[in-house]
């Protein structure tokens, strides 16, 4: 059985509760029936709940950009695992380039992360990616070597498989450069070969999206990639027919 495929849609901080929720009314009606595509959104924490409630019952998850390694306590400005789950999210994101820049986020915090989220119940997506002075200077296969052992370290092979992958190449995101179909299936296929050796045959079903100026123009060719199981899309996720049209493109 192939990996289903898996688009995402992070929102990042755009969209406040009555946007995102007439966003998340239209995608619902643009995707119409269920599809064999896993689709999930990533609101602001402040439109999460909006969300939530535009999309119940429909076959869309909703997870949350950020958590923290807690489940409570002080530590504010944070979002709760076990808080969003018990809202009603599915997902979360984990080490995204923007946390890792921007927070400083490190390898270490993601690891502790991952594992809240699954000890919460969430499915955790783990980002990783290198910016373009680390892939001129040879360092790729390094840089996302470390994030992926540091961030899965501390689980068991069987919470592995729970995990996705989100491999956003930083030099890609938000900028309108893409990495070639060629590029990004060599660092798919890279990872995919590393988490079998790391966790065994079964981590030949966790799936890897790709991140990084996705959009209707070229998600057939990336998604039509062997080892690219889908797509963590950015600002084409805003606007929910060109999102739809990147669900439609994982179809095949």
């Amino acid at each position: 059985m192939g990996r289903r495929p898996f688009i995402a849609g992070n929102w990042k901080l755009n969209l406040g509760p009555a946007e995102a929720r007439a966003v998340a009314s239209q995608l619902r009606d643009a995707l119409g029936d269920p599809s064999p595509v896993t689709v999930a959104v990533f609101p602001t924490a402040l439109s999460v709940s909006a969300v939530l409630q535009a999309l119940d019952g429909a076959e869309v998850g909703v997870g949350v950009q950020e958590i923290a390694s807690q489940p409570s306590g002080a530590l504010t400005g944070a979002n709760s695992a076990v808080m969003a789950r018990s809202m009603g999210c599915t997902y979360c994101l984990v080490g995204h380039s923007e946390r890792r820049q921007l927070w400083g986020e490190t390898d270490e915090a993601c690891a502790d992360k991952v594992l809240a989220a699954l000890s919460a119940g969430l499915l955790p997506i783990l980002c990783v990616g290198e910016t373009l002075d680390q892939r001129r200077a040879g360092q790729l296969e390094a840089v996302l070597m470390r994030q992926l052992e540091v961030g899965l370290s501390k689980l068991q092979p069987d919470q592995a498989l729970s995990v996705t992958l989100a491999y956003e190449p930083v030099w890609a995101i938000g900028t309108g450069e893409t990495a070639t179909p060629e590029q990004a299936q060599e660092v798919h296929a890279l990872l995919r070969g590393r988490l079998v050796e790391r966790f065994g045959p079964g981590a030949e079903e966790v799936r890897i999206q790709y991140g990084g100026s996705v959009k209707p123009a070229n998600a057939s060719e990336l998604l039509a990639c062997p080892d690219i199981d889908g797509a963590l899309v950015g600002g084409a996720s805003l606007k929910a027919d060109s999102f739809a049209a990147i669900v439609q493109a994982a179809q095949g």
